[in-house]
């Protein structure tokens, strides 16, 4: 539907945003080093780090020799790996534009436990949909949907560019395609039962980040753009007034020529 290529949104409690830079790394260099990987070997990094809901759900059991992590681990790890470098690209870009200002709501520390916390709520989801699944799921969407819903109840007045169908580059307030992109996920989760984009992994992502973000901000910040903060850069110096008053100016008779 659209694609998000910035936003005017500065920062305002934090210099950097390090851990969004850091888990657009991790992801970038995990994809890096799968693409490398002979295939077989992939397929055990699938299966071994990826989401298996019939595995979650009690209804298969996966062969010892593709264990590589504990089973609850993989509700994290299998937001770390991507079947292509469009589906890598993708989630990344949402990621690069929206998550640095919801870090910055956050702070480091919280913004990434927030981050996991979307990533195994859509993996959550994604099971309870599709219970007796044995079809790894694996990308970062349950978690960028988190960040969106997020950042959607943050800024939704922020002016985003966005390219509409592949074609225009429109600047919009962020309420629009957010809302016409997280409408698009409901509704394709009830009707599109035969895709293999895993809906439930974008729903339970969006719901966890529009319940997260209001418990996880900072006491400062406040939701859907009520107030101005300054950021803090900006540094706030008295003045000193003059307490006397200004001498009135002397006017200049006026020039008369002739009589």
């Amino acid at each position: 539907m659209f694609i998000p290529l910035h936003d005017r949104n500065a920062l305002k409690h934090i210099r950097r945003q390090y851990v969004t830079l850091g888990l657009i790394a991790a992801n970038v260099i995990t994809y890096a080093l799968t693409s490398i990987m002979p295939e077989t070997v992939f397929e055990l990094g699938v299966y071994g780090l990826g989401f298996i809901s019939a595995v979650a759900f009690q209804f298969a059991e996966l062969d010892p020799s593709l264990v590589l992590v504990p089973e609850q681990a993989t509700y994290v790890t299998y937001a770390f790996l991507h079947a292509s470098w469009l589906h890598l690209g993708s989630n990344m870009l949402f990621l690069w534009v929206f998550g640095d200002n919801v870090e910055d709501a956050m702070g480091h520390f919280r913004f990434l436990v927030f981050y996991l916390l979307c990533a195994a709520a859509g993996a959550l989801v994604h099971g309870l949909v599709m219970p007796t699944s044995e079809a790894p799921l694996i990308g970062a969407s349950g978690a960028v949907s988190g960040v969106v819903a997020a950042y959607l109840m943050l800024h939704p007045k922020v002016r985003v560019w966005v390219l509409v169908f592949m074609r225009f580059p429109l600047p919009l307030p962020a309420f629009i395609p957010l809302l016409l992109w997280i409408g698009q996920q409901f509704f394709m989760l009830l009707f599109d039962t035969g895709s293999n984009v895993s809906w439930g992994a974008h729903v339970g992502g969006i719901v966890a980040g529009g319940f997260l973000v209001v418990i996880m901000k900072r006491r400062n910040v406040p939701l859907f753009d009520r107030s101005l903060v300054t950021p803090r850069a900006v540094e706030h110096r008295l003045v000193p007034v003059d307490p006397t008053p200004p001498k009135p100016e002397k006017k200049p008779s006026p020039v008369h020529w002739g009589r």
